[in-house]
């Protein structure tokens, strides 16, 4: 089994509107083979809250407004370092770069297919390191002792 058109097409729309507010590190994945729930994981990363919240914002109102798409449930609001968007059709993650790099979840997907994402969002892949050696932050120091996802749980 592979993604749904309709998963693909929200996974895009996602995606863009990720890049369009600078997210680093974009990246989709089609789950459908090990998962019954979803059938593709967006991720996406930002190396401050504000932007985190920003980038989920647009993400929520492009869907909405683009292709009448809602979330049926939104966590990780509080602090907004994880904040997690479940479409059904697709999850989106979006992460504080210190959370991305801690839980490395392209690192449980990565015999996924990853999905095509449009230009820009594939062009921000790397951008989180860019980001973090101009700014001279050691990410694995600052991931240490991080809480268990969005909420305090594990998802």
């Amino acid at each position: 089994m592979t993604a749904t058109d309709r998963s693909i097409e929200l996974v895009n729309a996602a995606a863009q509107a990720a890049a369009d507010r600078l997210a680093h590190d974009i990246i989709a994945y089609d789950v459908s083979d090990v998962l019954s729930i979803t059938d593709a994981f967006l991720l996406a990363s930002a190396p401050n809250d504000r932007q985190v919240k920003s980038i989920v914002d647009e993400i929520e109102e492009r869907l909405n407004k683009d292709l009448g798409a809602k979330p049926v449930r939104r966590e990780g609001d509080r602090d907004a370092r994880w904040i997690l968007l479940d479409y059904v059709d697709i999850v989106v993650h979006v992460q504080h770069s210190e959370e991305r790099v801690f839980y490395a979840l392209e690192r449980l997907w990565k015999d996924c297919p990853e999905l095509e994402l449009p230009e820009d969002a594939a062009k921000t892949r790397g951008k989180g390191a860019e980001h973090a050696a101009l700014t001279g932050v050691d990410l694995s120091e600052h991931a240490a002792g991080l809480p268990d996802g969005p909420d305090g749980e594990l998802s």
